[in-house]
């Protein structure tokens, strides 16, 4: 799946593409922190502002620890 990432600020309009969510999700953050409106959007054109980018990375593995004998 390919990520478009979409950053305006005052005339300006960057853009850039990625295929991990993870590295879109930061190269969006990195924008945003430095005063660009960001936002993701999605091979199926769903666009995610910053507060939805967590809706994009992968689910997190559940730890589990082994009970000691």
């Amino acid at each position: 799946m390919t990520y478009k990432i979409t950053a305006e600020r005052d005339n300006e309009t960057m853009r850039s593409s990625r295929i991990s969510a993870l590295i879109a999700i930061a190269k969006a953050r990195i924008w945003a922190s430095e005063g660009w409106e960001v936002v993701i959007t999605d091979d199926q054109g769903r666009d995610y502002a910053p507060s939805q980018f967590e809706e994009l990375a992968p689910a997190k593995p559940r730890v589990v620890s082994e009970a000691t004998p």
